[in-house]
This record gives C-alpha cells, structure tokens and sequence, in this order.
C-alpha cells in the first residue's frame, strides 16, 4: 500500500527567498531573487554570499540550499550542510529541517537515523510541518527513535493540521488499518479527503478503495472510479491496480479485459505484486490477452518473489501441471512457501506431489524453500 517516506530538501530557490522576504535584508534578498528569475543565478549567489558571511541566517539557509541544489553553484552536499548548520545554529527552523534530511540521507554527511530524528525534532518544535511529518515517518519505521505508534500520530497530527497532504494521508492510513488508534473509517475517510483534494495520490487511491467497498460511505462506483482514475493518472500503483479491478469485473464500467490488463500492467510494473499475480492470472487465463503460460509464471513468479502467498500458491500449481515446465521440485519449494504462510490448498498439494517425487527430489525442494528469502524491490 502505502511506504512511508520522508519529505526531501526545500529546494527552490524562488520559494525560499518568498520565505523570508520582509527581513531587515529584505532588499539584497529580493534583488537575489529577480536574479534568480531571470536566470542569473550568478548575480544571486553573489548578492547572498556577502550576507551569508556576515552571519545572517536567513542567506546562510539560502546559499545551502543552493549547493544542495546545484543553482549558481555545483552541487556539495557538505557545503550545504555547512550553510544549513550556521542557520540551524542560529534557530532557523527550515535550516534544522534540512539538516534532518541530509543526515537522513547520508548525502554530505555521515548518515545518522539519531542526528536526522533530532533535528527534525528541533524544527518540530517550532511550528515545521515538514519536519513534523518526518519525525512521524521516524517514529512509525523506528529509525533514529523507538518505534511508538502513538509518538507518530501525534506528529502526524501536528503537521495535518497544517494542511500537509502527506502528514493528512498516513493519519488516514492510521485511522484505516487502525493501527496506534481505534479504526474509524469515518476518520480515515475525513483525511484522506483532505489530502486528495490536495491532489495526493495515495489518498485519491485510498478514497476510491473507500467507495469502491462503501467504508464509511455509501458504496459509489462512480466515486470510486473517479479518485481511482485520477490516482492511476499520477503513476499510483494502487489506483492502477484497483482501477484493473473494476474494469475486470464491469464495476461501474462495461466489463473491459483489455483496459484491465493495461491497468495491471503499469501496477506490475511497479512492483506491485497483486498487479503482477492478477497480471499472471490474465495471461494463464487467456483474459484480454491471449494465454501465454510463460508469462503467467513470469508474472506468479515477480509477486511470489515478494512473498505474496496466493501466488506462491499459484506458481507451485503451474508447476504441478505442467502449465509451462513440468518441475515437481519448484512446485514442491513454492507450495512449501505458501503452506509457512497458512495456506492449507498449498499444505495438501505439497503433499499431493510428494507423492510423485524421489527422495533427493524432495531434499532440494526442502533446502530450496528454506534458503528462499523475499527479493528486495529496486
């Protein structure tokens, strides 16, 4: 579904003068800027530099910005870091937040889960929205800080209230799942809202969900297919995918095979492995495509890689049946896999086939299987 991630740099240069504009240096700052509008990114970074030096930290936060996005000079994260830290130093929130990252990152500095947890802390404290959501993102993946729930809401919730779509999104995605909080679709359903009017796409993906099964709303095909659709449109594997759903079935939309493989298509492509297994299942099927055994193992095989149970199970069939390759021992090894999860179709088919297997064929299928581990998506 959704991987948390932390927000990068604050990077352009235009929207960083607009900041602090309204200083005592709002002039010098302001010339930057029509500088840096014009494309004279060499005018601005001589207008900056002097007050940089000078201690000014609201040139010291710029000129970091500007080595860390390469404008009028190359790209050095440890210049930026340099910059960041006198501005940081001086109490500059988006400084101390910008610090965070590149600790997070390890770009320009040693990376450090403790230094980026603290500063983001820091800036936290005084009011960033950005920072507020990525000590959430610290405290829900355990990096830097203990893992605590209840600490990552809270963040979330600070940073929400500011109408950050990110931090809007995964307080939904707490409320949904209910994880660190009661489940409470009427919540879940209020942020994502907010997020995806925003133009998040995992909340546009997360309120076609929503409607689609009718949590905490009436169920609606229409509005499903609507927040899906414009999810899918920004490239989320989600509302791809879900999108592939309601086509394969005619939900809200003449039943369309070929529109549903397109759309499990792109799912699969990002590694999204029930993209992939209903991709796999077309092809075996013959669904919008014509049937190509090859490639329902190719497909099984990408999702049962990541651990994804039912098409384990569906791969060890293939196997089984000689839907492609006849190969007991691969079938004995994915069948395997799936029964370690709960599957009990998987736990009696492996049984099944024992029955056909040598001795030795067995002994590899068993060190297959426990030498297996997920494959790690690039």
């Amino acid at each position: 579904m959704h991987s948390h991630s932390t927000k990068l740099l604050r990077a352009m240069l235009a929207v960083l003068l607009m900041v602090i504009a309204g200083t005592a240096i709002a002039g010098p700052l302001e010339d930057a800027l029509a500088a840096h509008d014009r494309g004279d990114d060499a005018t601005a970074l001589r207008l900056i530099r002097p007050l940089a030096d000078q201690g000014n930290a609201d040139a010291q936060y710029t000129l970091g910005n500007m080595y860390a996005t390469g404008q009028g000079v190359l790209k050095n994260g440890a210049e930026a870091a340099k910059w960041f830290r006198l501005a940081a130093d001086q109490g500059y929130a988006p400084a101390k937040y910008n610090l965070g990252v590149l600790f997070g990152s390890g770009w320009g500095v040693p990376q450090n889960y403790g230094e980026a947890a603290k500063w983001y802390r820091l800036a936290a404290d005084q009011g960033d929205a950005n920072a507020q959501y990525n000590l959430g993102v610290m405290y829900q993946n355990g990096r830097g800080v203990p893992q605590n729930d209840a600490e990552a809401i809270h963040w979330y919730r600070l940073a929400a209230a500011q109408g950050d779509a990110d931090a809007q999104y995964s307080l939904g995605r707490r409320y949904y799942i209910g994880d660190g909080i009661a489940k409470n679709y009427s919540e879940a359903m209020k942020w994502f809202q907010l997020a995806a009017d925003q133009g998040h796409a995992g909340a546009q993906g997360a309120l076609g969900v929503m409607y689609s099964l009718g949590q905490g709303v009436p169920q609606n095909d229409t509005e499903a297919l609507k927040w899906l659709r414009l999810a899918a449109d920004q490239g989320n594997a989600e509302g791809q995918f879900n999108l592939g759903v309601m086509y394969e079935h005619g939900d809200g939309v003449p039943q369309n095979y070929g529109e549903a493989l397109k759309w499990y298509q792109l799912a699969a492509n990002q590694e999204d492995a029930r993209g992939q297994f209903n991709l796999g299942v077309m092809y075996r099927d013959g669904k919008g495509v014509p049937k190509n055994y090859a490639e329902a193992i190719k497909w099984f095989g990408r999702a049962a890689d990541q651990g994804f149970v039912i098409a384990q199970y569906s791969l060890g069939l293939m196997y089984i049946n000689g839907l492609g390759p006849l190969d007991l021992v691969q079938a004995h090894m994915w069948l395997s896999l799936a029964a370690a999860q709960g599957s009990q179709e998987a736990d009696k088919n492996r049984e099944l086939v024992e029955g056909h297997m040598t001795t030795a064929q067995i002994v590899d299928a068993r060190k297959l299987a426990r030498d297996w581990k997920p494959k790690p998506i690039e």
